[in-house]
C-alpha cells in the first residue's frame, strides 16, 4: 500500500557487465521489468552501434517468420494459442534457431513454387480442356452458315476452308484462319469492341463462358474466363488479331479444325490432368504436414527472436569502457529491487564463468526520477484513470488510492438506483470472475478492452449504486417498504385517502413517530405526488454540497502531506493554513448551517423554531458574502432570521479572517522566498554518458555501507520555481491564488451535479416505469399477458441501453471530472514522466497489439 500512497524511490544506478555475461543479465531483467535503460550513445548513429549486425540478423529472422506466417494463414491452418512465453534463447541456441529458420523457409519456398508451376500446368490444360469442348459447336454453326449461303461441302468442305494457324503462312490467300484461346471474362466486351475496330467487321468472333470458376495459381482466387474463336482472313489481319489477344492477356491453344483431331486431343488432355491432379494432392498434402508442424512452433519462434532483438536494442544502449573489457549502462531501478538486480549480475557472470565480477554501482544526481507506482490487477484501473491526468511527480502523493473508494462513491450518489446498481455489479462480477479467460481471448474490439481494464471500477460502482440506491429507497423507481412508514394516517378514513389525491400528512400530528427512519428514506416519499420532487430536489441539493465541500477538504489537507515531503514547511504557513481557513470559514460554515436548519427547525417545535420560520441557508450565505442585513424585521414576521446567538457577528468576523486569507496566499510566499531562502549551492556533476575519459568505480559517500549493503541517497527533483526571479514568482503565486479563491466557488457549485444527475436519472426511470412497463400492467385479460410481455421487452430495453448504459457513462464521466478538477487540483502537481522499464511482457504486448491493427 505505501507504493500506491507514493511512487516507489528510485535510484540511478551504473551497471557494469562483463561482455560475455551482457546477454544473459540484460534477458533475466527484460523478464522482471525492473529497470529503466537511458541511451547513453544518443549522439552515435543507429547504423554504426555495436550490436548493430546482431539486431540485423534478428529482422532477418523475423522477416523469414512473416513469410512463414503468411503462407500458413494463406493455407487457413490454424495456428495454435499459446499464454506461455518462452525464455530468450541463449547465444548457444541462435545460431540452432537462424539454420532452422533457414530451412523452413526453403522448405516452404520450395514447395510453394513447386505447387505454383503445377497450378499453371493444370489451369493451362483445364483451359485447353474447355477449349476444345466449346469449339465443337462453333464449327457446326460455321458449317451451317455457310450451308444457308449455298456451299454445299459439309463438315469436309469447311475442314478445307479452315486451317490451323501453324499453317497460316502456307495457305493460299482467299481461306478462312482462325486463332482460339481464353480470355478473362471482365475485359469480353472490350476486347470485342476491339475486334471490330482494328478490323472493320471482318473478324469473325464466336465466344462462350466457362461455367466453372477457375484457380488463380498465384492467389488461389477464383477467376472466370471466356472462351473465343476469332475467323479471319489474311495474313496482315491474324497479326493485329494477336497483338489485340497478347494486350488483354488472352492465352493462346492450338485448336485442330477437325472434328476427330479435337476428340484425341480431349482424350490426351483429361489423361494428363489426371496424372497432374494425382501429383498436386500429394504436393498439397506435404505442404500441409509441414505447414502444421511449422504452425506449432511459429508462436515460440516469434516470441524468442522478439526477446532477443530487445535485447540487442537494449545492449546497444550501452557504452564500452576505454579497455574494451567492460560494458556499462545506466538505468533507473526501484530502491526495492537492487539486491535482485545485484543477484542478477553476479549469477550472470557465474553462468559465463567470468573472473571478474560483474557490478551495479548507484549514483547521485539531481535530475528527476520517474514515477513508478506498483500496482496490482485491482488498483490498475484507478491508477490509470489517475495518470490519463498527469503522471504525478516523482514521490507526490498519489490520489490512486483514495479514488478507490471516492470515485464509486460519488458515482453512487449520480446513479443512485439499487435495480441499475445490480444490473452494473453483475456486469462487473462477470469480468471478474471470468478474467482468465477473457484475457487469453485477447479481444481487439477497443471498447471491450476499455470495459474490461475497468473491471473492478465497474464492480464498485455497481455496489455503491445499490447502497445509495437503497438510502434513496430507489429500485427501477419504485421503494421497498421494509421496515414500515414512520407515518400513521388516523384523521381520514380509507375512503378519503384513496379519493382524494391532495391530502397532506402532518408531521406534527400526534400519530407521527418522532424517529429517524432505520435505513434511508421512508417508503411513504413514494405516494407523495405533489411535494416528493420539491423533497428530494431539497435533500439531495444539500447533500451533494455536503460531500463536495468535504470532498474539497481533504484535498487541501494532502497538500500538507507533500509540503512535509518535499521539505516546504514554510508552504503549510503560507499557503495550507490561507487555503483551509478559507475554504472552512465560508463552505463548511454554510454546510453547518445545513445541520443546524435539519436539528434545530423540527415540526413539532415552537413557531419561531418551525419549519415555516427555517431560513434560507442559501440566502443567509449570500448575504453574507455580501456584508448585507436581513431586510425583514423582527415585528413584520414572528420568525427570526438567525439561528443562534450572535450569529451576524460570528459571520462577519469569518469573513474579514477569509479576506484577510486572499493577501497572505499573495505576497506571503514570494516574500519569504526573496527575503529568507538562500540560493542552492549549485554542485558540479559530472555527465555519465561521457565514459572515454576515465570510470570513477569508488561510490560516492554515503551510499555502500561497510557491510557491503547500500544505504540510497534518494533523488529530490529539482523545482523551478527555486531559479525563477522576484517578478516571476509573484506573477505565477497571483495565478496561483486568484484561481484558488475563484475556484472554491465554482468547484462547490460544480458538484451541484451529483444532485443534477440523480434527479435526472431517478425521474427518467420512473417515466419509462410509467409509460412503458405500466402500460402492460393495466390489462385484466389474456391480451394483457401478451402487453406485458411486449412492454416488459421494450422497458428492458430502454433501461439497459439508456439507463444503465448512457446514464452510467454520464455519471462516469461527471465523476471523473469531479476528480481531476475538483480535487486533484488542491493538491496533485503531476507534471512527472512514467517508469517504462525494459520489459518483455509489455514489448510483445505492444507488437501483438500493433499487428492487430
Amino acid at each position: 500500500m505505501g507504493a500506491l500512497f507514493r511512487s516507489e524511490e528510485m535510484a540511478l544506478c551504473q551497471l557494469f557487465i562483463q561482455p560475455e555475461a551482457a546477454y544473459s543479465a540484460v534477458a533475466t531483467l527484460g523478464e522482471a521489468g525492473i529497470v529503466q535503460f537511458r541511451d547513453l550513445n544518443s549522439e552515435v548513429n543507429a547504423f554504426h552501434r555495436k550490436f548493430v549486425s546482431e539486431v540485423r540478423r534478428c529482422d532477418e529472422m523475423e522477416r523469414k517468420l512473416r513469410y512463414i506466417e503468411a503462407e500458413v494463414m494463406k493455407d487457413k491452418v490454424p495456428i495454435p494459442e499459446s499464454t506461455e512465453y518462452p525464455n530468450a534463447p541463449n547465444p548457444r541456441e541462435i545460431i540452432d534457431l537462424e539454420a532452422h529458420l533457414e530451412r523452413t523457409e526453403s522448405e516452404i519456398l520450395e514447395s510453394s513454387h513447386n505447387a505454383v508451376n503445377l497450378k499453371f500446368n493444370y489451369l493451362e490444360l483445364t483451359e485447353l480442356k474447355h477449349l476444345l469442348e466449346k469449339t465443337h459447336a462453333f464449327f457446326q454453326e460455321t458449317v451451317c452458315f455457310q450451308q444457308q449461303e449455298g456451299n454445299s461441302g459439309g463438315s469436309d468442305s469447311l475442314t478445307k476452308a479452315l486451317i490451323s494457324d501453324e499453317a497460316q503462312t502456307q495457305a493460299s490467300r482467299g481461306r478462312l484462319g482462325f486463332v482460339a484461346g481464353v480470355v478473362p471474362r471482365e475485359r469480353v466486351p472490350a476486347f470485342e469492341r476491339m475486334l471490330w475496330r482494328i478490323s472493320r467487321g471482318n473478324v469473325f468472333l464466336r465466344q462462350a463462358e466457362l461455367e466453372e470458376p477457375l484457380e488463380d495459381p498465384n492467389t488461389g482466387n477464383e477467376i472466370f474466363k471466356t472462351v473465343f474463336v476469332a475467323f479471319f482472313q489474311g495474313e496482315q489481319l491474324k497479326s493485329r488479331v494477336k497483338k489485340v489477344c497478347s494486350g488483354f492477356h488472352a492465352s493462346f491453344y492450338p485448336c485442330p479444325s477437325s472434328y476427330e483431331e479435337r476428340q484425341e486431343t480431349v482424350k490426351g488432355v483429361k489423361t494428363r490432368l489426371e496424372d497432374l491432379n494425382l501429383v498436386l494432392n500429394q504436393t498439397r498434402e506435404h505442404r500441409q504436414r509441414v505447414l502444421v508442424a511449422v504452425a506449432k512452433q511459429l508462436h515460440t519462434w516469434t516470441v524468442m527472436v522478439r526477446k532477443m532483438k530487445a535485447i540487442y536494442h537494449t545492449m546497444n544502449l550501452f557504452n564500452m569502457d576505454v579497455t574494451k573489457k567492460c560494458l556499462i549502462a545506466e538505468c533507473w531501478v526501484p530502491v526495492k529491487d537492487l539486491p535482485f538486480v545485484r543477484k542478477v549480475l553476479a549469477d550472470g557472470a557465474k553462468e559465463v564463468g567470468s573472473s571478474i565480477p560483474s557490478f551495479l554501482n548507484v549514483i547521485e544526481t539531481s535530475e528527476a526520477p520517474p514515477t513508478f507506482n506498483r500496482t496490482n490487477r485491482f488498483t490498475q484501473g484507478f491508477q490509470t484513470l489517475i495518470d490519463a491526468y498527469g503522471v504525478a511527480a516523482y514521490r507526490e502523493v498519489n490520489p490512486a488510492l483514495y479514488t478507490i473508494i471516492s470515485f464509486p462513491f460519488l458515482f453512487g450518489i449520480m446513479f443512485g438506483d439499487a435495480g441499475h446498481g445490480i444490473i452494473l455489479a453483475a456486469f462487473g462480477v462477470y469480468m471478474v470472475l471470468n478474467e482468465k479467460k477473457l484475457l487469453a481471448k485477447r479481444s481487439t474490439n477497443e471498447i471491450w478492452n476499455i470495459f474490461f481494464g475497468g473491471r473492478y471500477i465497474i464492480l464498485l460502482m455497481g455496489l455503491f449504486s445499490i447502497y445509495t440506491g437503497l438510502i434513496y429507497n430507489d429500485i427501477f423507481s419504485k421503494s421497498v417498504n421494509v421496515f414500515g412508514s414512520c407515518w400513521r394516517v388516523t384523521s381520514y378514513n380509507l375512503s378519503t385517502i384513496m379519493s382524494n389525491d391532495h391530502l397532506t400528512l402532518n408531521p406534527s400530528a400526534e400519530d407521527y413517530k418522532q424517529k429517524p427512519y432505520p435505513f434511508g428514506l421512508d417508503p411513504v416519499w413514494q405516494l407523495a405526488a405533489s411535494n416528493k420532487i420539491i423533497f428530494m430536489n431539497s435533500f439531495k441539493m444539500k447533500l451533494s454540497i455536503i460531500f463536495g465541500v468535504v470532498h474539497m477538504i481533504f484535498g487541501v489537507s494532502l497538500s500538507v502531506v507533500n509540503h512535509i515531503h518535499f521539505k516546504k514547511k514554510i508552504n503549510i504557513l503560507l499557503e495550507f493554513l490561507p487555503q483551509m481557513i478559507f475554504l472552512v470559514l465560508l463552505f463548511f460554515y454554510m454546510v453547518a448551517l445545513m445541520f443546524m436548519k435539519w436539528i434545530l427547525y423540527g415540526p413539532q417545535n415552537e413557531t419561531k423554531r418551525g419549519p415555516r420560520c427555517a431560513p434560507s441557508v442559501l440566502i443567509t450565505f449570500i448575504n453574507m458574502m455580501l456584508f448585507k442585513k436581513p431586510d425583514v424585521k423582527e415585528s413584520d414576521s414572528p420568525c427570526e432570521y438567525y439561528m443562534f446567538p450572535y450569529q451576524e457577528t460570528v459571520q462577519l468576523s469569518f469573513m474579514i479572517i477569509s479576506l484577510l486569507c486572499i493577501p497572505v496566499l499573495l505576497f506571503g510566499k514570494p516574500v519569504y522566498q526573496i527575503c529568507f531562502e538562500k540560493k542552492a549551492i549549485k554542485r558540479h556533476t559530472a555527465s555519465n554518458g561521457d565514459l572515454n575519459q576515465g570510470i570513477e568505480l569508488q561510490p560516492p559517500d554515503g551510499v555502500l555501507n561497510g557491510s557491503g549493503g547500500t544505504e540510497i541517497a534518494v533523488p529530490e527533483p529539482k523545482h523551478e520555481e527555486d531559479d525563477e526571479p522576484p517578478s516571476e514568482l509573484f506573477i505565477h503565486q497571483a495565478i496561483h491564488t486568484i484561481e484558488y479563491v475563484l475556484s472554491t466557488v465554482s468547484h462547490t457549485a460544480s458538484y451541484l451535479r451529483l444532485w443534477a444527475l440523480s434527479l435526472a436519472h431517478a425521474q427518467l426511470s420512473e417515466v419509462l416505469w410509467s409509460m412503458i412497463l405500466k402500460f402492460g400492467l393495466r390489462g385484466d385479460s389474456y391480451w394483457g399477458a401478451v402487453a406485458l410481455f411486449i412492454s416488459f421487452g421494450a422497458w428492458s430495453l430502454f433501461t439497459l441501453a439508456i439507463l444503465v448504459m448512457m446514464e452510467g457513462l454520464s455519471a462516469f464521466l461527471h465523476t471523473l471530472r469531479l476528480h481531476w478538477v475538483e480535487f486533484m487540483s488542491k493538491f496533485y502537481i503531476g507534471t512527472g514522466y512514467a517508469f517504462q522499464p525494459f520489459s518483455f511482457k509489455r514489448i510483445l504486448e505492444n507488437q501483438e497489439f500493433t499487428e492487430e491493427d
